[in-house]
């Protein structure tokens, strides 16, 4: 039986993340530390004590989401020595502490590339008015029949592909209240506006990735230890080369992660680790794999869970 870390992305913070962690892990607590020197701000603090408006900001929760997935994996490696695992993903933002898990890419520059890529993001968001719904009941070739009805010449397209019958849309504002109003016409149960900065992995991001490029081609990538499954692809990237135009991409494509979930499975992973805030993922998964397929999934995110390892 292998074992795939998933990591999960923005969304999944809250008021308090880290803080049981860093004062039962010295290996938790020094990455805590690292990440305050790195950015020349008090994240550790934001995190545990919030407030939770400063902390849901992209160019905020996008670092306290990665330090926090990174810090729960090294309270692991302090507790129980080596973490076997086959192959790691991580959705959107938590590709990056995928990447950091795999070897791919270090910490302290993980840390600065989400930091700069939340900032990226927020800044497309502000350039023009857009926003994200959120489908239940659709797959994705009705979601793109939905876009195409509702764009009127605004973007508008398919962002994340969650779980079978969980699809995101994203691009201009009104074109997102286009198609909530025209949902039902399109046999979707519910439409729900996300209350997001702006219409992430929609064509609305290119400033960021133009941004993100350039510090990427900056960053240092080492080929990972492991596969890493990519969020635009759904398939294992195993050389250094191949991650920066994958993390662009990502910015303006959709994310694939029931298909990562489906590939990672495929491979032979059974069992799923999913290391960070929440539980983020852990609903998706067993929505979309099958209960033949005999998955397990595990989270990390307190003390608590760790004493079960």
């Amino acid at each position: 039986m292998s074992t795939a870390l998933i990591f999960p992305g923005q969304g999944a913070q809250y008021v308090g993340m880290g803080k049981a962690l860093a004062e039962a892990s010295p290996a938790a607590r020094a990455l805590l530390v690292q990440a305050d020197q790195i950015l020349g701000l008090p994240l550790g603090k934001l995190m545990g004590e919030g407030p939770e408006a400063e902390l849901t900001r992209t160019d905020l929760s996008q670092p306290a989401i990665l330090v926090h997935s990174c810090m729960a994996l090294a309270a692991l490696r302090e507790k129980v020595g080596t973490v076997s695992f086959a192959a790691t993903a991580g959705l959107s933002l938590g590709e990056y502490s995928a990447l950091v898990a795999a070897g791919a890419v270090e910490f302290a520059d993980a840390v600065r590339l989400v930091r700069l890529r939340g900032e990226a993001m927020q800044a497309a968001a502000e350039a023009v008015a857009s926003g994200m719904v959120a489908l239940i009941g659709p797959d994705e070739a009705t979601a793109k029949k939905l876009c195409e009805a509702s764009a009127e010449g605004d973007v508008l397209q398919v962002a994340n592909l969650n779980s079978p019958g969980q699809v995101v849309i994203s691009g201009a504002k009104a074109a997102c209240e286009r198609a909530v109003a025209k949902a039902k016409d399109f046999g979707i149960r519910r439409a729900l506006p996300l209350p997001v900065a702006g219409a992430f992995h929609s064509a609305l991001m290119a400033p960021a990735a133009a941004k993100l490029q350039a510090a990427l081609a900056a960053t240092t990538f080492r080929d990972p230890q492991v596969p890493v499954f990519a969020n635009v692809t759904a398939c294992p990237v195993t050389k250094a080369a191949d991650i920066p135009g994958l993390l662009v991409r990502q910015l303006t494509s959709p994310v694939r992660w029931a298909d990562c979930i489906l590939a990672l499975n495929a491979a032979g992973n059974t069992a799923f680790l999913e290391l960070g805030p929440q539980k983020q993922l852990s609903g998706m998964l067993a929505k979309t794999l099958p209960a033949s397929a005999g998955a397990t999934v595990r989270n990390l995110d307190s003390p608590a869970e760790l004493a079960g390892f």
